[in-house]
């Protein structure tokens, strides 16, 4: 039979495989929705891991949730900082095209 690990294991490898099949197909000039997006679903993972840190009982269990929450609001931040990012690269193409 084959145990609750194993098959975690192969979700995580399909999932990560089908995941950067999609991404290296998305053109340039959706990059920046794209991003919008995870940030929203990234923003849903860090509510999810509060609720969880909430109902946590034992230290270990607390150590697991407060670590995810903060990784959590770390990826956030950092979605949101690379999407300003790419805004600002197509803010100063718009300016040198008036310029010119």
């Amino acid at each position: 039979m084959i145990s609750e690990f194993w098959i975690a294991l192969y979700i995580v490898v399909i999932a990560s495989l089908a995941g950067y099949e999609v991404i290296t197909r998305v053109p340039v000039m959706l990059h920046t929705p794209l991003m919008s997006g995870s940030n929203f679903i990234h923003g849903v993972v860090l509510v999810g891991a509060m609720i969880a840190l909430g109902y946590a009982t034992t230290p270990l269990e607390q150590a697991i949730g407060f670590i995810a929450a903060v990784m959590g609001a770390l990826n956030v931040t950092g979605g949101y900082v690379v999407t300003e990012r790419i805004l600002q690269m197509f803010e100063k193409n718009k300016s040198r095209k008036k310029g010119a």
